[in-house]
């Protein structure tokens, strides 16, 4: 078994204590942890953009909140009750200056807020939070400790 997963960007994987999972690269993109703290099972999702339904053909579930979210929660239903899971995100920052300062623009809180969205509607609570701003992040999660640490651009740690 491998003990450090890599989530890229519009991706998500599953693992188990003692593994632990990490993304780099959070700009406006959010990484949301789910976990099982009875189990310690759990996924790390790295998404894009809040809503596939804007776009047409075949589409990457992992890089959509409205599919990779649901997703991953099915899979890891396989191995935990989902009454039982917890969830922790972070990113959506606003990364580039732009006239239009609204949500509709801000493709970092349309994230943040589909992301909040889709897990409430999934019943899923979340624990923390580090959105906003405007400054990348990378997210690390240990399903031994049950601990996620984000770590923004300039080093700053923060533990959620």
């Amino acid at each position: 078994m491998e003990k450090e997963l890599k989530v890229g960007i519009s991706d998500y994987k599953i693992g188990e204590a003692p593994q632990s999972l990490f993304t780099i690269g959070l700009g406006s993109c959010v990484g949301i942890a789910i976990y099982d703290p009875t189990t310690r099972v759990g996924g790390l999702s790295h998404i894009m953009l809040p809503d596939s339904s804007m776009f047409n053909g075949e589409k990457k579930i992992e890089k959509f909140a409205d599919l990779a979210i649901p997703h991953m929660i099915s899979e890891l239903t396989k191995k935990t009750p989902k009454r039982r899971l917890v969830a922790k995100i972070a990113g959506g920052s606003s990364m580039f200056k732009n006239s239009l300062n609204t949500p509709q623009a801000n493709i970092g809180l349309r994230n943040v807020a589909a992301v909040e969205t889709i897990l409430k509607e999934q019943g899923i609570p979340i624990l923390a939070n580090h959105t906003g701003g405007s400054m990348g992040r990378s997210m690390f999660f240990d399903l031994h400790t049950l601990q996620v640490k984000v770590r923004m651009g300039n080093r700053e740690i923060f533990d959620l």
